[in-house]
């Protein structure tokens, strides 16, 4: 089979002047040698096309794969992880993980949060400030835990997200607009334990992989899990797998999130437990990062067993049989 590669490399974007920040969440070389090696040892031919500039002159020539390995985040714009996939459903090109609408969705945390609360699933509190201003009008009580309404790797996560009056939030808030550009979301603050949640395959034959707490080497326990602390992780925090009942309802409670946000392949979920222990879902990640030693998704199938390639296959396995079903759907239809 040939398999294509879409990512967005750190290097490609490294002439338009952009932080270390705004570049966090594209891919290192490692990662894409990675995953061309875990195809390749699969029995697969690859073929790297790159970001989706790159791919839309490949499809305008004529190009086509059996399959896109999509891991491409997109530059700018809230529905950025959305544009590579709709540009291969346009072009009638199959390619791993969610679709764009789910990758929209995932992006942007309110949004995500309003489908998984309407499902009854528990998530805490929130609101979105447009404004400094906005913060006036604040119905929820402090502490608050303030962040970008659409970026990942823990961008503008960080011990001043967290704020007890309403005149600290208004100066956090202006500073993250100020940043990135976007509205903030803020969230009662949850107190609680830190889990994230590998999830493998589709509809009800989704599964999770495994449970990792994540805990924080500083012993005052306030480190936040920000940017800067997963780019440094073997530093400040500790990853263990948990299988007690608080962790095992973060499996649930992740599971059924990843079901009524109509994830597919697979995709990381962050909860965050609250003072009774009730874990609350915070985000997904669509497109979870696939560097083989920094990203939480390979770092936690590892420790549960599963080695780069069987999860890189697994993926793949994924979206094959859920594109074989959806194949078969539609000749029995037609």
């Amino acid at each position: 089979m040939l398999i294509g590669l879409t990512y967005d490399l750190r290097d490609d974007y490294a002439g338009m002047d952009l932080s270390e920040e705004a570049l966090a969440e594209f891919d290192s070389p490692e990662t894409v040698e990675a995953l061309e090696a875990a195809l390749t040892r699969a029995g697969h031919r690859t073929d790297r096309i790159g970001n989706i500039r790159a791919l839309a002159v490949r499809l305008v020539a004529g190009d086509r794969w059996d399959l896109v390995f999509n891991i491409a985040e997109g530059l700018s714009g809230r529905s950025r992880e959305a544009q590579v996939p709709a540009l291969l459903e346009a072009y009638g090109v199959p390619y791993t993980f969610s679709d764009p609408l789910t990758q929209a969705i995932g992006l942007d945390k309110a949004v995500a949060k309003r489908i998984v609360r309407d499902a009854g699933l528990p998530t805490a509190p929130f609101a979105v400030f447009q404004s400094a201003d906005n913060v006036k009008k604040n119905e929820h009580p402090y502490s608050l835990f303030l962040k970008p309404l659409a970026e990942g790797t823990g961008k503008g996560c960080e011990n001043a997200s967290k704020v007890t009056d309403a005149e600290t939030a208004a100066r956090v808030v202006e500073d993250l607009i100020a940043r990135f550009n976007q509205p903030v979301l803020a969230e009662t603050y949850l107190p609680g334990r830190e889990f994230t949640v590998g999830i493998l395959g589709n509809g009800a034959d989704a599964r999770v992989i495994a449970v990792m707490e994540i805990t924080s080497r500083d012993r005052s326990g306030d480190q936040i899990y920000s940017f800067q602390t997963k780019e440094h992780w073997e530093e400040h925090v500790l990853y263990r797998l948990a299988d007690d009942a608080e962790a095992r309802e973060a499996g649930r409670v992740a599971l059924a999130a990843y079901r009524v946000l109509q994830c597919r392949d697979a995709a990381r979920i962050d909860l965050r437990s609250d003072a009774a222990g009730q874990p609350q879902f915070l985000e997904v990640n669509t497109l979870a990062g696939l560097h083989p030693t920094h990203s939480d998704l390979p770092i936690l199938s590892a420790k549960a067993g599963m080695s780069y390639d069987d999860l890189i296959t697994g993926i793949l396995s994924a979206a094959l049989s859920r594109i074989d079903r959806n194949e078969e759907a539609h000749r029995v239809a037609s």
